[in-house]
């Protein structure tokens, strides 16, 4: 199965975070996201925790999903994003969102925005984000929210890392096409229904700038259970229902990665995720 992925809680003793994480590389996944609310009491700062996990790991590749912009200035979301890739090598993707919850976010400092001023503020950061990965001596980006000013950007990061987009509504999503490198939509949010044209709104932005739609990653964050009982009810079945369910979503809308953010019982699940489902839906692909 094209990106093997799955979850690590951000919530927690310390100790939680740092075991799941462990048991997510030990059963063969390879891709653990984090959330980023610092506004919740309860939840450790997003960088912070990847940081720490990544130094305890050897493989697996983190993402925070996604990135609170309102609360992190792009330059300095950006610099970190590289440090973080330099220093445990081609294990970040940098993951990006408008924001949300604006009463907590303005609570912290952080500016209150309607919807069509927050997509064009997660625009021009994308610029910013680029020109501070770019290697150049200096660089300098003049917009209505952000703006830098000369800055000499450093450290360089590997070609690997790039801006994954949480996106949904229209202009989000032909943004992600246009200048993003991967979309990590929640099924919470944007249900099997939607899914199909979002997908070909995507699709078409990245054909409007020339890029190849095949080329981005199309992550795609599922909750659920996987139980011993059948169910109508999508990702909460058995295995072969969850493997069919996968290996549909690969073939009729090219998603080509998954996140699982288990219900309940995450260490069991996250085992049975990575031991039973990802082996089975990459033999039903590669056959």
């Amino acid at each position: 199965m094209p990106g093997r992925s799955a979850w690590a809680a951000c919530t927690g003793r310390w100790r939680q975070p740092l075991r799941i994480t462990q048991q997510v590389e030990k059963a063969g996944l390879d891709l653990v996201t984090v959330q980023d609310h610092p506004y919740q009491p309860r939840f450790y700062d997003a960088w912070t925790l990847i940081s720490y996990l990544a130094g305890a790991t050897w493989k697996v590749t983190f993402v925070p999903t996604v990135a609170n912009l309102p609360l992190r200035p792009p330059a300095m979301l950006a610099k970190s994003a590289a440090s973080l890739d330099v220093l445990a090598p081609g294990r970040i993707q940098l993951g990006l969102g408008t924001g949300a919850f604006w009463d907590a976010i303005e609570a912290m400092g952080g500016p209150r925005r309607e919807p069509k001023e927050a997509v064009a503020a997660l625009d021009e950061a994308i610029d910013i984000t680029r020109l501070m990965w770019s290697g150049e001596r200096s660089v300098r980006f003049k917009g209505e929210r952000y703006s830098i000013s000369g800055v000499h950007p450093g450290p360089a990061p590997s070609p690997g890392l790039g801006i994954w987009l949480g996106a949904y509504g229209p202009r989000m999503l032909t943004l992600t096409g246009r200048k993003a490198d991967g979309w990590m939509p929640s099924y919470g949010f944007l249900g099997l229904d939607r899914l199909g044209d979002a997908v070909a709104r995507v699709d078409a932005g990245a054909r409007e700038a020339d890029r190849d739609p095949a080329s981005l990653r199309k992550i795609y964050n599922l909750n659920g259970l996987i139980s011993p009982v059948e169910s109508t009810v999508p990702f909460q079945g058995t295995v072969r229902q969850w493997v069919d369910q996968l290996v549909s979503l690969v073939g009729e809308y090219g998603m080509n990665g998954f996140v699982y953010w288990p219900d309940a019982d995450h260490l069991r699940q996250l085992t049975v995720f990575a031991l039973e489902v990802v082996p089975a839906v990459r033999a039903a692909l590669v056959g």
